[in-house]
């Protein structure tokens, strides 16, 4: 055995044994190699709630539309846990051959109900998997990063975790774009200016290993890619603004038919450095041939303000319009042919690892069709959102 100064300093000292030094390192030697993975795994995730206020009283001023509340006034008028999440995750490393892992579960009714299914595992169940995942890379050209599993948003400018948005709310984009998929995605980047991503899943519909209807189950599968455009350094005040562009193609549960969603978004730095400006647009093609509605479309276009006042205060700003076809009204859980909104969010960080934010959101039926809850072309929302990551 090998003892070090410091030990021997503390075996004379009486304040350790021997044997008990002997026992940790023949420990040490004989450690399993599953510890030894375990050991490099980062445990985190958050704590997502939230309290509502729609504005008016009784049941029939609930807003009916999904980004304004959960569909059917689930959140509205009191207090709500949105969900739990924690992540399991192994990076892949630096090696040519690196590999790595991410799990992130989901518990809460957000897990499933919200804002389009991340997929369930029984009946009424409040769980479910987001990015979960075996990550690979392979030393091609510059290192190309591979992920295989269930993976969530491949396009669009918002992503499923609230405290990641510039807005509590989800916009009309995120509702018509597909939010999970199961497959695989592979990732390049060219040079520090451009990158890549694109895969192969089950479907377009969002669900943990959702399937194609029989017959096409075994032939026909979902097609993504996108590009992206980051300003270099020396660019000036537009350094880090992204512009992407990308498509997805494939089978959706929802409309028995297919779907293609084209994307084009990004951020852009402007000459105020606390002032960031962000567009996105998202269209959705729809066909289901011999049906009763062989085609159809969705489409959403919004703008985003964002002013970092201080390091902790930060005010951001979205408004966006939405239209789409008839018939496509119920499987999109946006009550309307056509709809505007406006969130205005302020967002301040009083405790450390929280975020603390009030919103008021404005959504308008442009129908004039009282679409939203009972006769209404107007409904409004105050939310205060409480998020802790850890």
């Amino acid at each position: 055995m090998n003892c070090k100064p410091w030990t021997l300093a503390l075996l004379s000292a009486g304040v350790i044994s021997l044997p008990a030094v002997t026992q940790a390192e023949e420990s040490k030697e004989a450690a399993p190699a599953v510890v030894s993975a375990l050991s490099a795994t980062t445990l985190g995730g958050y704590i997502d709630t939230s309290a509502h206020w729609n504005f008016g009283t009784g049941n029939g001023n609930l807003p009916a539309i999904a980004p304004n509340g959960a569909s059917g006034g689930t959140k509205a008028d009191g207090f709500n846990l949105n969900v739990v999440a924690i992540t399991l995750s192994h990076p892949a490393g630096e090696g040519e051959w690196a590999a790595g892992y991410n799990a992130t579960l989901l518990y809460g009714p957000d897990a499933v109900n919200y804002n389009r299914s991340f997929g369930t595992f029984a009946s009424g169940s409040d769980f479910s998997l987001k990015d979960t995942y075996v990550d690979l890379k392979a030393p091609c050209g510059n290192g190309i990063d591979f992920k295989i599993g269930t993976f969530a948003q491949p396009l669009g400018y918002e992503v499923y975790e609230t405290g990641n948005n510039p807005n509590y709310t989800r916009s009309y984009g995120y509702e018509i774009e597909p939010t999970s998929m199961t497959g695989i995605i592979l990732a390049y980047t060219f040079c520090p200016a451009f990158s890549m991503n694109g895969g192969v899943a089950n479907t377009w519909s969002p669900g943990v290993d959702t399937r194609a209807n029989p017959p096409k189950a075994e032939s026909y599968k979902a097609y993504f890619g996108s590009l992206t455009l980051t300003a270099p350094k020396d660019t000036g005040f537009l350094e880090g603004s992204t512009l992407t562009a990308g498509a997805i193609n494939g089978f959706d549960a929802g409309t028995a038919g297919t779907k293609t969603s084209l994307y084009l978004g990004g951020a852009l730095k402007t000459p105020v450095k606390e002032l960031t400006v962000g567009l996105a647009y998202d269209y959705v093609m729809a066909s289901a041939p011999g049906t009763a509605n062989p085609s159809g479309y969705q489409n959403a276009i919004g703008a985003y303000v964002v002013f970092q006042a201080t390091e902790k205060l930060s005010f951001n700003t979205r408004a966006e319009y939405m239209s789409q076809s008839s018939h496509l009204i119920a499987s999109s859980g946006l009550n309307t042919g056509k709809a505007w909104e406006i969130s205005e969010d302020v967002s301040y960080q009083l405790w450390k690892n929280v975020l603390t934010r009030i919103e008021i959101r404005w959504d308008h039926d442009a129908t004039d069709s009282n679409s939203f809850g009972s006769g209404l072309d107007n409904v409004f929302l105050a939310a205060a959102n409480i998020l802790y990551k850890f």
